[in-house]
């Protein structure tokens, strides 16, 4: 349910009462004073020409877009997206892996374009979004393949705009923001990065409601932190460092030791909190499978299992992140998904 991993019959899906939520607020780039742990904490805010997107030329894709939205979808189609995406039935299949191919899309655009194209490159998948909730007179509505391939989703589900736009914003911040001062900050960063793809899941399987909004988050935000956790090398190779700088402080971690080819004593402690703390808030939000069933109940629980098991594979490793990327052994993620769909947490 994090953006980079978007993971029965028709009956039985959700709550059976194909309730929606209302759309998410719209986030900022700092976050508010006291959020998370973080009493007060604030990230250096992104310049205003970065928050919001630029209009674009209607109607019109670049041919860098249409390159990086095709091999998203191509992705999406044929990956291991998740596998238990192929347990599902054809319509949850379909809107997802649509879903899949955005984020896909708005992640390439953030990491993998020429980095003097990126911010525009947002700016224009922004306002293809912008296209497919509010279509001009006269126009054909997104230009973008990989936007054009969610209006069966958005128009079936009632999926809002706002979710999507929150995936762009953080890849906008990714540009502009290499390190997080505090625990708080990194929360708001998940807000934008993760939490959006799993309201978006949720309306999918006509599922969301408040609380199980809330719970989602938690288990996004989770996710999002154990991707982060096993990707530590890779992240300060791109020039990011998502481990906030008050906790490197704490442990007494400097960022050279973040470069060395295996993790020093200091390091491994580090990693250590940071899963415990990733893993509480993946307990605190897995009851959400117990308030679904049917193809939700699955989903949302391959989702779940698959954060324990990362988070299991990291502790199995030693903590040592910096040596390789610790992944979870498939039979441990099968184990896990069987046990959080029978006891529903």
């Amino acid at each position: 349910m994090t953006r980079d991993a978007t993971r029965s019959d028709d009956v039985g899906a959700g709550d059976g009462t194909g309730s929606t939520a209302a759309p998410a607020p719209a986030h900022v780039i700092a976050p508010a004073p006291g959020a998370g742990d973080a009493a007060g904490s604030t990230i250096t805010p992104a310049p205003a020409q970065l928050i919001a997107p630029a209009p674009g030329a209607a109607g019109v894709a670049s041919a860098s877009a249409r390159a990086i939205g095709a091999q998203a979808a191509g992705q999406a189609a044929g990956e291991n997206f998740p596998v238990a995406l192929r347990m599902l039935p054809r319509r949850y299949r379909q809107h997802l892996v649509a879903v899949y191919g955005f984020a896909r899309s708005a992640d390439d655009m953030g990491d993998k374009a020429p980095v003097a194209e990126r911010l525009s490159l947002l700016d224009e998948l922004g306002a293809d979004v912008a296209r497919l909730y509010r279509p001009g007179p006269g126009t054909d509505g997104p230009s973008l393949p990989v936007v054009r391939a969610l209006t069966p989703a958005v128009a079936q589900c009632a999926i809002p705009e706002q979710p999507f736009l929150d995936l762009i914003q953080a890849n906008r911040q990714d540009q502009v923001v290499t390190r997080y001062p505090a625990f708080g900050d990194l929360l708001a960063y998940c807000r934008l990065s993760a939490n959006p793809v799993g309201r978006i899941v949720l309306h999918v399987f006509a599922a969301a409601t408040p609380r199980r909004e809330e719970l989602s988050d938690l288990v996004c935000t989770a996710l999002q932190l154990a991707e982060h956790w096993q990707d530590v090398a890779e992240d300060l190779r791109a020039g990011r460092i998502y481990l906030p700088i008050e906790d490197m402080d704490a442990f007494g971690v400097t960022e050279s030791d973040l470069a060395a080819p295996a993790a020093p004593a200091a390091v491994r402690a580090l990693i250590e909190f940071e899963v415990r703390r990733a893993g509480e808030l993946l307990d605190q939000g897995a009851p959400i499978v117990g308030t679904l069933r049917g193809a939700a109940r699955a989903a949302v629980a391959g989702y779940v299992a698959g954060g324990r098991a990362a988070l299991a594979a990291i502790r199995a490793s030693g903590y040592d992140v910096l040596a390789g990327t610790p992944k979870p052994a498939k039979r441990r993620v099968a184990a896990e998904l069987l046990r959080t769909y029978v006891t529903g947490r």
